[in-house]
This record gives structure tokens, sequence and C-alpha cells, in this order.
């Protein structure tokens, strides 16, 4: 019975060191190894060659290195027994084995990186978790492009946690300096090999747009992150398919949410940069509370402060851009700005709409 479990144990070491599961203990105990008989036939140099130790050291790395300069050489019995056994058989062979399992090791941690398999254990990293239904190659690219294109973000590094991409990113995302790790989302094990309590922001994304399941997976994810982060959750924005789910989203941990806007991934750098502006910019994509209408007003030879300010102080809403007389749009030019216009382009207030009728009266006054 011993002689089978012992047989199985060895079975089983003879398969991890087959699939190198643990290169960097192998290459621990080799440099241990080498170390030893490199100590030991130092050893054997200084008791019966007489030489002193930084020659015994000398003779023993130009021995292990093959080079063999003559320079020094073992002459007593004791001497060549302990270099042709110690260096020769052993040590030379060692030597070799361990620079090629560090090759190896280089190499399958290079590969380990790319396919999302390494434990990057960043720190102020902007972390994304999950990635859209639909060409996350081409989102991711354009949201990071924005971080870039941001002072406040331009040289942080950017994780994703996701599952799209199993034989690893894009080489243009990589060269972004963007890494990701390879997991769901839902996996506890996941989670925690992307660092989100030393993460400077977090952006969960819906994994389906279109699905309110989606949200309950944002809700699983926001929980895991607060149980790792406690009081310290950094900076966490969320998406939501479903408007009823927001509360819910934000009282899990989210401190802003948005919904689910594939087509501008510039209104989540604008949450980090500039949180509450996010708010701003949704309302511009929807008819309920505040929202952007055109006017068709002639305007002639007006400074854009003066109608500006006589706008906002009659009610009528902000004036945001004007059309000109050949169908441009000029969005919030200097406050001196003179200009012609044949529409104007206001933020209203959804309950205080104001006819054109009212802007002319307005403007003339």
């Amino acid at each position: 019975m011993f002689f089978l479990l012992r047989k199985r144990r060895q079975s089983y070491a003879r398969i991890t060191r087959k699939l190198d599961i643990n290169m960097r203990a192998r290459l621990t105990r080799a440099l241990l190894w080498l170390l030893g008989l490199s100590g030991a036939h130092v050893a054997v140099m200084l008791a019966f060659e007489g030489l002193g130790f930084g020659d015994a050291v000398w003779l023993t790395l130009t021995t292990l290195t093959t080079v063999g300069y003559g320079d020094f050489s073992a002459s007593t019995v004791v001497g060549r027994f302990a270099t042709t056994f110690l260096l020769y058989f052993a040590g030379i062979t060692l030597l070799a084995q361990l620079a090629s399992d560090y090759i190896d090791y280089r190499l399958k941690q290079k590969e380990y990186m790319i396919k999302g398999l390494w434990r990057w254990r960043m720190k102020d990293h902007v972390l994304i978790i999950n990635s859209p239904l639909n060409n996350p190659a081409v989102y991711f690219q354009r949201l990071v492009s924005q971080f870039r294109a941001t002072k406040a973000f331009a040289d942080t590094p950017i994780l994703v946690l996701t599952d799209a991409f199993p034989d690893g990113l894009p080489s243009r995302l990589r060269e972004m300096g963007v890494v990701h790790y390879h997991g769901e989302s839902t996996d506890r094990g996941a989670v925690e090999a992307v660092s989100p309590e030393h993460a400077r922001a977090i952006i969960v994304l819906s994994r389906d747009e279109h699905s309110r399941i989606s949200d309950s997976v944002t809700l699983d994810v926001l929980l895991q992150i607060r149980n790792r982060c406690g009081d310290r959750m950094p900076y966490t924005v969320a998406e939501c398919v479903d408007e009823d789910n927001r509360q819910r989203t934000e009282a899990a941990g989210a401190n802003t949410t948005l919904r689910p806007i594939r087509a501008y991934p510039e209104i989540l750098v604008r949450s980090l940069v500039a949180p509450g502006a996010e708010k701003i910019l949704e309302n511009l994509f929807t008819h309920h509370d505040d929202h952007a209408m055109r006017f068709d007003v002639t305007v002639k030879d007006t400074v854009w402060a003066d109608a500006a300010c006589k706008l906002i102080k009659a009610g009528h809403g902000t004036l945001m851009a004007y059309v000109t007389d050949n169908g441009e749009v000029e969005c919030h030019p200097a406050p001196d700005h003179r200009f012609d216009a044949s529409a104007l382009i206001l933020m209203v207030r959804e309950e205080a709409i104001p006819t054109e009728q009212d802007l002319k009266h307005c403007l003339q006054t």
C-alpha cells in the first residue's frame, strides 16, 4: 500500500514537472543546487589546492561556464575528483538546465501576460470590468483613446477584466498601455486577481446593454468589490440597463450610474474626470428632464454673452449653439463673439419650453 501511494505521488510530481506548473519553484531549486555544488567545490579548492578565496571562486566560475582560462587548475587527487564530479558531471549540466528553464519561464510568463492569465498586482490603475457584447476591441480602443487624451489619466495603467479575448488583446490596445485578466466578472477569484482595492477608479460595464439581466451581474460585481474594499472603495461608475435599478446599483457601492451608450464611451471618461458631468451628457440623449431643442429664430449681429444672459434671465433655457445661414452648427463660442444665426439650440426644461415668439421678444428687448 505504501509503495502504491509513493508511486502515485512520484507520478504526480513527474506530470507537474512536465507541465511546468510551478516553474518558479523549479528555478529556485536548481539555483540552490548549483550554489551548493559551487560552494562545495570552492571549499575543496581552499582546503586541498591551497588557493585563496577569490582564486577558488574564479576557478569554479570559469569551469562552470566552460571558459577554462587555464590560469588555475586542480592538481591534487581530491581536487580533480571534486572538479570532475561536482562541476563536469553535475554543475555544468545543472547550469545549462537552469538557463534553459529560465528562458522557458520568461517565455511562459510573456504568454501568460498576453493571454490574460497573469496576475498584475497593480496599484492606482483604472479597472474596467466586463466588455461590450459586440465589437469589444473597437469600443475599448475608443474608450482608452479618450483616457489618453485626458491629462488626469494620460499615464494611468488600465486593466480590463473580461473573457472576450482568450487569445490576447489586440496589439493596438497593448500599445496603448492596456492589459487584461481573462476571467468572468462573477468569478470571485477573477475579481480578487485584478486588485480592485488598489484601483484609482473602477468602471463596471453591462455585459449586454439590451438585457436587464446584466444589472444582476453588475450588482454581484459591486457587492464583491465592496466586500474587498470595505469603506475605502475607489470611485466607481456602473452601467445600468433598467432605470428602476439605478438606486439599487448606487446602494451597492456605485458612486454614479449610467445608461449603456456604446457609441459614446467618452461619457464614461467624463464621469471620472468631472463627476456629475455625465448626468448633463446623459440628458442630451433623452427627452426627459432637461434636453436640447432647436428654435428657428433669426439673429443678426448679436454678442453671444448678451444673448445667453437674456435667455437665462427670462427662464427660456441655456444657449448652447447656433446655426449659421450655411447650416453649420457653432457650439459655445467665446463670450464676446458676434454672430448671425438662422436658428438657436438651447437646453430647456421639460416643464418650461419657450416658443419661438418668446425667444424673439426676449432677444429684441
